[in-house]
C-alpha cells in the first residue's frame, strides 16, 4: 500500500524527535460535489419491489402520460466535471425512488430542436406520481439547472374507430413493426376545431378510416402511440413516433395533411419536437462531460 502525505517532524518535552505523516486535505470544492451525491443516494430511499411494468404501461389502456421538455441553463456548462458527475448521480437516484410506481424514459432533443435539449417521457396509474417526481427532480442540483418549457399530459384509451373499420384495415393495423429499437422519437400535439366534435359518430369514422388508410405503407418503420388530453391540457392529442426512417415520417406526415380530417387540425404541432432516443443512464453521462 502507497500512501501520500506530508512528513511532519516535532521535537517532544524530553528532546526526542517524533515523525509522522498527515494526509492533504481534499479539495474543497471536490468534497462538496460528492457529499452532495451522497445525501441523494442516502437520503432518498430505495425503490419499493419491482421496477415499473413498462410493457403493461406502453399498452394497457387508462395510464398517464406527462411529457417534459426542458432546456439546460447556460451555467450548467460552467460547472467541473466532477460536481456534473455528482448532480447526474443525484437525478438517477430520485429515478430510482420513483422507479417503482413511474415508468421514466428520456429523449436528446439538444442539437436537433431548438424548442428545448432534453425531454423527460414519464407513464404511471396516477398523475399526481409524474408531480412528486418532478418536485423531486427538480430539487436535485442538476434539476435546478433545468428550465422547462412545455409540458403535456395525456391518457390512453381504447380505440374509438377501429371496430367500426372493415376486416382488411383491421387486419393491416395488426402488422408488426420491425423489430429492434428506434433512433429517433418525435412528438407532435394536435388541437381539433369545435367542428370535429360536432360531428356525429359516422362521419368521424369515415374521416379517420381515411387517416387511417394512409398510414398503413408505413407501419413497419413508425411507430405511433396516441395519448388523449382533451381537458388534461390546451391540446387534445399528443401524438409520439418512434422511427429510424426520417423519409418514411415525413411521406407519413405529408400523407397525412392531405386527407380530409386534416381540416379539423386547428393546431398540428408547435412544436414539433425530435430528438434521438437514449437511456437516461446515456443522458447523465452526456450530461456529465
Amino acid at each position: 500500500m502507497h500512501l501520500t502525505g506530508i512528513i511532519t517532524i516535532r521535537r517532544g518535552k524530553s528532546g526526542g524527535r517524533h515523525v509522522g505523516l498527515s494526509r492533504p486535505a481534499p479539495v474543497p470544492s471536490v468534497m462538496f460535489a460528492w457529499a452532495i451525491a451522497l445525501f441523494w443516494l442516502l437520503v432518498l430511499p430505495a425503490p419499493e419491489g419491482h421496477a415499473a411494468d413498462r410493457e403493461k404501461l406502453l399498452s394497457d389502456p387508462g395510464v398517464f402520460a406527462t411529457f417534459v421538455a426542458v432546456k439546460i441553463a447556460p451555467d450548467w456548462w460552467k460547472l467541473d466535471k466532477t460536481a456534473k458527475e455528482s448532480a447526474a448521480a443525484a437525478v438517477k437516484a430520485v429515478i430510482d425512488r420513483h422507479g417503482a410506481t413511474v415508468l421514466v424514459e428520456t429523449v436528446l432533443l439538444r442539437g436537433l430542436s431548438d424548442h428545448a435539449d432534453l425531454l423527460f417521457r414519464m407513464h404511471s396509474t396516477d398523475l399526481a406520481q409524474h408531480q412528486q417526481f418532478l418536485l423531486d427532480l427538480f430539487t436535485t442540483p442538476l434539476g435546478r439547472h433545468l428550465l422547462p418549457v412545455y409540458t403535456f399530459n395525456g391518457v390512453t384509451k381504447k380505440a374509438n374507430y377501429i371496430p367500426a373499420f372493415s376486416d382488411d384495415l383491421k387486419a393491416a393495423l395488426k402488422t408488426p413493426p420491425d423489430p429492434g429499437p428506434k433512433t429517433y422519437a418525435i412528438v407532435i400535439p394536435i388541437r381539433k376545431d369545435a367542428a370535429w366534435w360536432l360531428l356525429d359518430k359516422e362521419t368521424r369514422t369515415s374521416l379517420m378510416k381515411e387517416h387511417t388508410d394512409a398510414t398503413v405503407a408505413y407501419l413497419k418503420t413508425v411507430r405511433r402511440k396516441l395519448y388523449h388530453s382533451t381537458g388534461l391540457d390546451d391540446f387534445d392529442f399528443i401524438t409520439y413516433f418512434e422511427t429510424s426512417n426520417l423519409m418514411d415520417f415525413h411521406s407519413l406526415v405529408l400523407g397525412l395533411q392531405q386527407v380530409k380530417e386534416n381540416q379539423h387540425n386547428r393546431r398540428f404541432g408547435s412544436p414539433t419536437l425530435l430528438g434521438t432516443i437514449q437511456s437516461v443512464d446515456a443522458v447523465l453521462e452526456i450530461l456529465a462531460r
